[in-house]
């Protein structure tokens, strides 16, 4: 018999995906050594389209560059992409881009 363990993911949203999703956080539960591809899927099959549309780049399985995909305040870029492994309690959170001024 295998048993699935299972960590609490703090998903934190901002800006246009708060709009998107119409709330500040989701915790979910995602199975032990999921990673954030996974963790992407799942938020884009409960979000709908216009979530995935947001956050892939049209027509692909690419990110979109403009945004910011966070684990615990760092940046996935520096981590292990989108291979990085989810832990329990871990925040992750997505930064829209932000306009400058003059």
């Amino acid at each position: 018999m295998e048993i699935f363990l299972k960590v609490k993911v703090i998903v934190k949203y901002f800006a246009t995906i708060r709009e998107i999703v119409g709330k500040r956080e989701d915790i979910l539960e995602m199975d032990e050594k999921s990673t954030v591809k996974d963790l992407l899927v799942y938020l884009s099959r409960i979000n709908g389209e216009k979530f995935k549309e947001y956050i892939y780049k049209v027509g692909t399985e690419r990110l979109n560059e403009n945004l910011q995909f966070l684990v615990d305040g760092r940046n996935i870029n520096t981590l292990n992409g989108i291979n990085t492994e989810l832990h329990d309690r871990c925040k992750f959170v997505i930064i829209p881009p932000v306009g400058g001024g003059s």
